[in-house]
């Protein structure tokens, strides 16, 4: 009886350490053709020249049928690149905060000058992304809705954990939530404009910049295990003095993927 129960003891200590199944492979045509679809906005477009989304989404990897977490999601570029990416199997969360009470009423598009880029509301009626694209009203240390705890494969956050100095979130308690609500093997994706080294997150109200290293300890003090560096949106000659570079040039960008073990 003893070496059956140790048996069966070892069997379940190997399920419960067993690492999961290996990721599927990265296909950059089909990111490309997602990215080509006819039906996306000429403003979005125009922002793919400097958002790389084929290198983007094959950095973060993510396939058909997933569930994500798209935090600060504002007008949903990158939510919309994610939903058409995962799926109608799949489900992206766009999360934002609600308008202030006071928020100005945006003026209407008018006949000269490029169209503005599409509102999440105006994404989410496209006939494609029914079902798929949900907005989620939540704040950002609680982003995740109940409904996605523990289900999510795939957490973004692009180009805006700096902003969360100058706004006061609680950031330890954010990162956490993520942790929380991705499977083991889940994915944390963040994106940003680099800080001097040293600076931390003390210039994220006026440069708009975080210390990359600073973002690694924050977030793997919440658990997760940095995986890779995306180099595609770096600029080494980028001074990283002013919010815009002078001379004119892009930013240093830096892509982080973190891992919840």
């Amino acid at each position: 009886m003893r070496l059956v129960t140790t048996a069966f003891l070892a069997c379940l200590l190997a399920a419960c350490t067993t690492p999961p199944p290996p990721a599927p492979p990265v296909d950059p045509a089909r990111y490309a053709a997602i990215v080509a679809a006819p039906d996306r906005a000429a403003a979005d477009r125009r922002n793919d020249e400097r958002r790389k989304p084929v290198e983007t989404l094959a950095f973060v990897g993510v396939q058909p049928g997933m569930v994500v977490a798209d935090i600060s999601a504002g007008r949903g570029y990158t939510s919309e690149l994610l939903a058409r990416a995962v799926g109608p199997s799949g489900k992206v969360y766009a999360q934002r905060l609600p308008p202030p009470a006071n928020a100005p009423t945006p003026p209407p598009p008018t006949s000269t000058g490029p169209a503005p880029m599409p509102t999440l509301a105006q994404r989410t009626a496209n006939p494609a992304l029914a079902g798929v694209l949900v907005p989620v009203v939540r704040p950002f240390d609680d982003p995740v809705p109940a409904e996605a705890h523990g289900r999510l494969d795939l957490v973004t956050l692009m180009f805006n954990y700096h902003d969360f100095g100058h706004m006061g979130v609680d950031r330890t308690r954010l990162n956490r939530a993520v942790f929380e609500a991705l499977k083991p093997g889940g994915s944390y994706v963040i994106a940003d404009h680099s800080g001097r080294p040293g600076t931390g997150i003390s210039e994220s109200g006026t440069l708009h910049r975080v210390e990359e290293a600073f973002v690694v300890r924050e977030v793997e003090a919440a658990g997760f295990r940095l995986e890779r560096r995306g180099d595609f949106l770096r600029n080494p000659n980028d001074p990283r003095d002013r919010e815009t570079p002078e001379p004119a040039m892009p930013k240093d960008e830096f892509v982080l993927r973190f891992v919840k073990p």
